[in-house]
């Protein structure tokens, strides 16, 4: 049976001495780059390497924060009046130096918290007669993380001697923050896990569409003594190339959309955002992804064409 229309056109069936599975499959890389599948397998990749590259964005964020403010604390001296919120800072540094499990003590300085306030309070508000009081701050450095005992102790420490002092572990400022990045990754991980559905869909329809528009040429096939696991490998062989196809595309497209927000976010000039950078690591598992892509076409392949073919002839 020479290549033609039919099953031979389509996937490249030919007989050379004996029955032959091969060629160039859908017609050569013209005919696939011009056909629905590989775009649409593209596509897939793309929003699915988009997705995964925020999810471990997100994931590398969250670490970075995490070390960063792990044995952070925050030290208030809730003082209304200037010269006794001085007076119970000093003595809150005093104490704190002199404790073992203390790695870094440090007050902020008020030129600091003047800028951070202004934004929010307007200019001059800090100054002046009628200026708004603001606590004294002290970020404090534990040697090892903050548990609720060692902050207990702290506070303990700080009672007597420094009434005014309020404090608090920097983590559980950020704890929503930390709630919303793990839902937002969590969304991430759906996301992918829709993605391959759909791709598995996409090539779910296009297989049965094959097999519909070839049934004569598959009867004749097996008339000729081709078994259903040689047709299969040949849906396959196609599936697989129109996949990597797709997938390479897929992952330009998307690894190239990663790197514009990626440069776009680092314009913004904040530490926390930085710390969310893509690891070389990372990008090897973006990599991955269109292999991945190539596995689950070429399984739903095999077994879209085994079950219709069992239920065909």
């Amino acid at each position: 049976m020479a290549t033609g229309k039919g099953l031979g056109a389509g996937f490249g069936i030919r007989r050379r001495g004996g029955l032959r599975f091969g060629g160039d499959g859908m017609g050569g890389n013209r005919a696939r780059l011009g056909g629905p599948m590989p775009w649409v397998l593209a596509i897939m990749v793309a929003l699915t390497v988009i997705a995964a590259a925020a999810g471990l964005a997100l994931a590398n964020l969250a670490d970075n924060a995490r070390s960063e403010i792990s044995g952070g604390l925050t030290v208030q001296i809730v003082e209304g009046a200037p010269a006794a919120r001085d007076r119970q800072a000093e003595t809150a540094l005093a104490i704190l130096r002199n404790r073992e499990d203390v790695a870094e003590v440090r007050r902020v300085p008020e030129a600091e918290l003047d800028a951070l306030m202004e934004p929010w309070l307007g200019e001059g508000s800090l100054t002046g007669a009628d200026a708004i009081p603001t606590p004294a701050l002290i970020d404090v450095r534990l040697a090892g993380p903050v548990t609720e005992q060692r902050l207990e102790q702290v506070r303990s420490a700080l009672a007597e001697q420094v009434p005014a002092a309020r404090v608090d572990a920097q983590a559980g400022w950020l704890a929503p923050v930390f709630d919303a990045i793990r839902s937002l990754q969590l969304l991430a991980v759906g996301l992918v896990v829709l993605l391959a559905l759909t791709s598995a869909a996409a090539v779910w329809l296009a297989a049965r569409s094959a097999l519909g528009a070839n049934r004569d040429t598959i009867e004749i096939v097996h008339l000729l003594g081709g078994t259903d696991s040689q047709i299969a490998r040949i849906f396959q062989r196609s599936i697989a190339v129109d996949a990597l196809v797709g997938g390479i595309i897929g992952l330009l497209l998307g690894g190239g959309a990663a790197l514009l927000l990626g440069a776009q976010f680092s314009l913004l000039d904040n530490g926390m955002v930085a710390g969310g950078g893509l690891q070389p690591l990372d990008w090897a598992v973006l990599a991955i992804i269109p292999l991945a892509g190539v596995g689950i076409a070429i399984l739903t392949a095999r077994y879209t064409v085994l079950s219709a073919l069992r239920k065909m002839l």
